[in-house]
């Protein structure tokens, strides 16, 4: 950051540290005991598509790498592209494995990023629900390194429950380092697993 930064008062972004990834179990832990919500055992990396073929072959290795995972119980890892055009790199584990699924979202994250791909890494989502059937999303920000909790309403269309988030918010401000500008909650309607 240069002096002219300083003085006009711009900052640097938050570097991501996909480390963080690594909170969510223990973070699951305080989710269902606070609002009774357990992993689904789904999760995703949403990163946008680069044309060429270094991004087809880095995109390749990643998912070659959880592929060859031996103890996966679930389908293969999927590749998905929702309306907007993103794609969604999903991986399937037991609910009660949470620590694998984040170790799968953490290697895809690292490896399109040691790659030279961070650019089109946007966010990691893994899936919750609760006896009700509600269904909640954790998202981390891959260029903020923070976290924030996304909750459509079921039912149809594009609305989210806003109570529930500010609650799991409340609820894993200890746990998770949540993103305070709300306005960056943005939704994800159709990730893979909500």
């Amino acid at each position: 950051m240069g002096f002219l930064d300083i003085l006009l008062g711009r900052s640097k972004p938050a570097a991501p540290d996909l480390d963080q990834l690594f909170a969510l179990p223990s973070a699951a832990v305080t989710l269902q005991a606070a609002a009774g919500f357990t992993p689904t055992g789904t999760g995703a990396v949403c990163f946008a598509s680069a044309e060429g073929g270094a991004f087809a072959q880095a995109h390749q290795e990643a998912q070659a790498l959880l592929d060859a995972d031996t103890g996966r119980t679930g389908p293969p890892v999927e590749r998905t592209r929702d309306e907007y055009g993103y794609s969604w790199l999903v991986s399937h584990r037991t609910p009660d494995d949470l620590p694998a699924l984040v170790s799968d979202l953490h290697a895809v994250n690292s490896s399109l990023e040691s790659t030279g791909f961070g650019p089109q890494l946007l966010c990691s989502v893994v899936g919750f629900e609760d006896t009700e059937q509600r269904r909640l999303g954790l998202v981390y920000l891959y260029k903020r390194g923070t976290f924030f909790p996304f909750a459509p309403l079921a039912g149809g269309g594009e609305r989210r429950d806003n109570a529930l988030e500010l609650q799991i918010k409340a609820a894993l401000a200890d746990d998770l380092r949540i993103e305070q500008d709300l306005a960056r909650w943005f939704p994800i309607w159709g990730a893979p697993g909500l």
